[in-house]
């Protein structure tokens, strides 16, 4: 099966941020401290303090991984996700837990895997790189999980980690997200599902049980785009509304409160809103304008309004021509519509591929426009957003 790259390109998933490095950068994804990004000609590169879990050195700028073919990328903490054009799913990095889902928890120096392995043949279309655990989706609907699951974060009805593959939804889901040690996902009719860890009511259940081993439907419809970061969870629904669930103790919901958590979603934006991208403790939005917006912690500027100063509301960052954003772990970048990308928040590890080491707290250009990228609108199908790269 060939796999459109356009299509990917809309449904990556599950990553924590976005950096690159060269002009010819399409598609992005890194962990808490380095960067994996996507080439158009589909080379896979990656930068920063951790790229030694893929090229086995440390260098704060870039080496490449996969000199072709890949259309996908997803990371979280310290493993990565990738597939190539013909629907293989690849791994690397950490596999402490399985999450690599290659049979093995074979730990190797320095942190895991150095080498890409290949884990399926083809038919793959999503990716979600959690914390410790990792989902993908077919194109025949069905969502398949591996790795960590002391939080009931896969959805199998138990607690018990696996090192391989396993079905946990036979059909119809469109679109998956993963955050450090819970998963989201939407099934076509729009409901939302959740599992894993609600110790911060993360899965927007209404309860008060602190882990759940199998998918609670959460929203019964409407649902088109989902974005799960450390201890929260983002949500659009059909009328571009946004909606947030779980921890708020720096404002990252954007309910203008700092409450600890709030246990069913709070609407946060009543329309308009385009695309939603969840960090480690702060959030994005984009709105159909092209403004952006953002809310929550800002201890490096992450949030890029020129202060270090938190907010519990949303805040336009960006007036105009945003066409992609990305949250981390303190970092935010967005595209504008000049194929231009733009940085803020922490680089303390040179994971903006640019060699800084300083905190970043306004927008900053770090590849200038090179008026090719221009990516078409979403639509409510497979090409629905979450929280690693979305786009207008």
């Amino acid at each position: 099966m060939k796999i459109n790259r356009q299509l990917i390109h809309h449904c990556l998933l599950g990553a924590l941020l976005l950096s690159a490095v060269n002009s010819r950068a399409q598609s992005v994804t890194a962990g808490s401290f380095h960067s994996l990004f996507l080439t158009r000609d589909g080379n896979l590169w990656a930068t920063g303090k951790y790229g030694q879990a893929y090229v086995n050195a440390y260098d704060p700028t870039n080496q490449q991984i996969v000199a072709s073919n890949v259309v996908a990328v997803s990371e979280r903490d310290a493993h990565g996700l990738f597939l190539k054009d013909d629907g293989s799913l690849w791994g690397v990095g950490d596999n402490f837990s399985g999450q690599l889902g290659d049979g093995t928890r074979t730990i190797q120096p320095p942190f895991g895997k150095i080498l890409p392995e290949q884990i399926l043949d083809g038919d793959v279309i999503a990716i979600a790189a959690g914390g410790m655990h990792s989902l993908f989706l077919k194109k025949d609907g069905s969502l398949w999980a591996m790795g960590n699951n002391s939080f009931g974060q896969l959805g199998d009805n138990s607690y018990k980690s696996t090192n391989r593959p396993k079905q946990i939804i036979a059909n119809d889901v469109i679109a998956i997200a993963a955050g450090e040690r819970h998963s989201l996902f939407i099934k076509r009719n729009g409901s939302l599902w959740a599992m894993g860890d609600n110790s911060f009511c993360q899965l927007g259940d209404g309860t008060a049980n602190w882990k759940i081993n199998r998918p609670e439907r959460i929203v019964e419809s409407g649902v088109t785009a989902i974005a799960a970061g450390f201890n929260h969870s983002l949500f659009l629904k059909s009328d571009g509304s946004l909606w947030a669930t779980g921890y708020n103790g720096y404002g990252q919901l954007g309910d203008g409160t700092r409450n600890i958590k709030a246990s069913r979603p709070v609407q946060v934006v009543a329309g308009n809103v385009l695309a939603i991208a969840a960090g480690r403790d702060h959030s994005l939005f984009l709105k159909r304008d092209g403004s952006l917006w953002a809310m929550g912690r800002n201890f490096a500027g992450e949030l890029g309004d020129g202060t270090y100063n938190s907010t519990n509301r949303p805040e336009q960052i960006v007036a105009i021509g945003v066409t992609a954003i990305a949250a981390g772990a303190g970092f935010s970048l967005f595209f504008k519509d000049d194929g231009s990308l733009w940085f803020m928040g922490y680089t303390g590890f040179g994971n903006d591929g640019n060699g800084n080491y300083n905190s970043i707290k306004s927008p900053k250009e770090i590849i200038a426009g090179y008026g090719v990228y221009n990516p078409p609108p979403l639509k409510n199908d497979l090409t629905t957003n979450s929280n690693n790269l979305t786009t207008t």
